[in-house]
């Protein structure tokens, strides 16, 4: 069986070998250690890893991810439907911005607020936009 350091497990996973730690201080990476107290990294831990970096790309927090492995089944299902929800949620919002956006460009009315469709567009439920965490104050 292969193992690292961590030097060579953070680039191994892309990522700075205190985030390494970070996931470990927080419950999401559990790497073996030498009698020394060095961490050591095989092939599971590696795989765990980046299984953590593809899970915050989807947006989890890392209490989630540490959720997904110490849940049960129901609990890890929920957490991944939830997030899938959330993302498909966010997905139709950029879709309708995407389609405000196009529809912008082609508009030949001098002001948005003077285009019939620009003002359908922008009639869409408050829910729209209230609920989008990207969205900054205006």
């Amino acid at each position: 069986m292969t193992t690292w350091r961590i030097g060579d497990a953070a680039a191994l996973v892309s990522v700075p070998t205190h985030v390494l730690r970070h996931w470990e201080e927080v419950g999401a990476l559990e790497p073996a250690r030498l009698a020394n107290g060095h961490r050591v990294y095989d092939d599971e831990t590696i795989t765990r890893a980046r299984l953590i970096r593809l899970c915050q790309r989807a947006g989890m927090s890392l209490t989630e991810i540490g959720e997904l492995y110490r849940g049960d089944g129901q609990r890890r299902v929920g957490l991944v439907r939830d997030r899938r929800d959330r993302i498909a949620d966010q997905i139709r919002r950029l879709h309708a911005a995407q389609d405000f956006l196009d529809h912008v460009l082609a508009c030949a009315h001098p002001m948005v607020s003077a285009c019939p469709e620009c003002s359908s567009l922008a009639g869409g439920s408050a829910s729209d936009l209230t609920n989008d965490p990207s969205r900054g104050h205006a």
